[in-house]
């Protein structure tokens, strides 16, 4: 798409500091930056909830494998 952290800030309202740390895996996507990336991006909320919800089922079957080895 061609955009920088700056420019998806722009477009969301926020800080560039909150996209840098989504994009760096530091911070998880909320409801509210689900609904401000659609708008910003052309997208719907349910497709960012839905990346969230299965990168936090990943994260977590791997810790459960790690857990019973």
């Amino acid at each position: 798409m061609g955009l920088t952290q700056r420019s998806i800030a722009e477009r969301m309202g926020v800080p560039v500091q909150r996209v840098n740390t989504l994009i760096k895996g530091k911070r998880g996507v909320t409801a509210e930056t689900a609904l401000l990336l659609a708008r910003a991006l052309g997208t719907t909320p349910q497709f960012w909830m839905n990346l969230q919800v299965s990168y936090d089922l990943w994260y977590a079957e791997r810790a459960l494998e790690a857990k019973q080895a």
